[in-house]
């Protein structure tokens, strides 16, 4: 339960904004209760608004790698916002964010910055269908790519059911411009391709699935991607929001060894800021104005606040032994919630692609969305909520992903570990 003073904001907060948040998971709807509004953050501890302190696995949903308000991103915002918040000019320091995401990716020769992963994976779709010529898109069941009208669709029957819209005010004639598979199939990738591949522009992808929790990718996966695209000539974008800069410095491409078209990336990116972008090649990325005719733009895009915050989070990540040191964090977080989870005696099974991990209630592996929609809903509420009386901050939904930092030192650890064992004795309902 949420501490009293969080709970009278929530009442203050509904009656100004929708649901009382700003952003639809915030609210807790899938776990019964009401949020835990922050007053502060720093490291791995965020400060509810009455005081008590969390250990957060949240991390802004996956930019925080450093730990919130690192000495050193701080420093670098403060010096950037001393000489201005933005100029709707170009800077110098958006061509170094450029130059490091092209040292992280190289496939990445050329990328434009937006504001949000919404708008780079719009802006790499719209792309896709710019140089193709062609009208439709594919993605995966239970992948989130932003809230553009044609990618709130729900999976169909079949292997290339038409979507239909899964939110109100979408048209369906646009939400049938998307073709909804599931993931980890390549099977039905190959249907759909022998069906309507003269008609597909683009497939888009999580390379790891983060948004039905985290779904790593089978063996051969990614690479039955890129070879059934290739031969039917549609872009493959990756969308690499959650996992760049993630599970490895160069991402999912990188530690997978797959190289996509297009890859859409953010929060990290930003380091902690809004930012996003989307880049390929310089052939692809010469089709965008005022280069060529995809027209995209945005006057905060390269935002020289977030762009400082981006280039040193990204400095930092690049220095001896902080992946090793994350990997390390992350494994021993992963080993207590098993120990945890299998004292209690109830069905579980926990996927991690390096620092992002999901607990999910289900008994055997989650391959694709069908897998994720048998968890049980409410063992994983009350976990949740037992997380929360116990002082750990955890996303509030069974389809998320937790994000260990490099700030979750030992003390965080250990009192993640005394959380877990009354967390999953809840679970089980005792």
């Amino acid at each position: 339960m949420a501490d009293p003073t969080s709970l009278a904001l929530y009442e203050r907060a509904v009656q100004r904004l929708p649901g009382g948040v700003n952003s639809p998971v915030r609210a807790f709807k899938s776990v019964g209760g009401s949020p835990v509004f922050v007053k502060e953050a720093h490291g791995a501890t965020l400060v509810g608004a009455d005081g008590t302190e969390y250990v957060d696995y949240i991390g802004s949903w996956g930019p925080m790698i450093l730990g919130h308000a690192h000495p050193e991103v701080v420093a670098a915002v403060q010096e950037a916002a001393a000489k201005g918040s933005s100029f709707g000019a170009p800077t110098e320091q958006e061509i170094d964010m450029a130059d490091a995401i092209a040292g992280a990716q190289p496939h990445m020769a050329m990328s434009r910055l937006v504001s949000s992963g919404t708008e780079a994976t719009m802006g790499a779709l719209r792309l896709a269908r710019g140089i193709t010529g062609r009208p439709l898109i594919v993605k995966m069941a239970g992948g989130y790519h932003g809230g553009a009208d044609y990618l709130l669709v729900k999976a169909g029957s079949g292997a290339a059911t038409l979507g239909t819209p899964d939110s109100a005010g979408v048209p369906p004639g646009i939400a049938a411009t998307t073709l909804t598979l599931p993931y980890n199939d390549l099977d039905a990738v190959k249907e759909a391709f022998a069906a309507r591949g003269q008609e597909i522009a683009a497939l888009i992808v999580e390379p790891v699935a983060g948004n039905m929790g985290c779904v790593p990718p089978n063996d051969g996966y990614l690479e039955g991607l890129r070879e059934l695209t290739r031969e039917h000539g549609v872009i493959l974008i990756f969308d690499e929001v959650m996992t760049g800069f993630r599970v490895a410095y160069g991402g999912a491409a990188e530690r997978y060894g797959v190289t996509p078209d297009l890859t859409c990336l953010g929060k990290i990116v930003g380091g902690g800021l809004p930012v996003g972008a989307y880049g390929g090649s310089r052939e692809h990325m010469e089709h965008v104005a005022p280069a060529g005719p995809v027209y995209q733009a945005g006057t905060l895009s390269g935002n020289p606040l977030a762009v400082a915050a981006g280039l040193k989070t990204l400095e930092i990540l690049r220095r001896e032994g902080t992946y090793e040191k994350l990997e390390t964090i992350a494994a021993e977080l992963e080993g207590m919630v098993r120990e945890a989870a299998e004292a209690a005696g109830l069905p579980f099974h926990i996927q991690r692609v390096g620092a992002m991990l999901t607990v999910f209630f289900h008994d055997g592996p989650v391959r694709a969305w069908d897998d994720a929609d048998q968890c049980d809903r409410e063992a994983f509420g009350r976990w949740h909520a037992a997380l929360i009386e116990h002082g750990v901050h955890w996303a509030p939904s069974q389809f998320e992903a937790a994000f260990p930092s490099l700030a979750h030192d030992a003390a965080a650890l250990e009192r993640t570990r005394a959380a877990l064992g009354p967390a999953f004795a809840a679970a089980r309902g005792a």
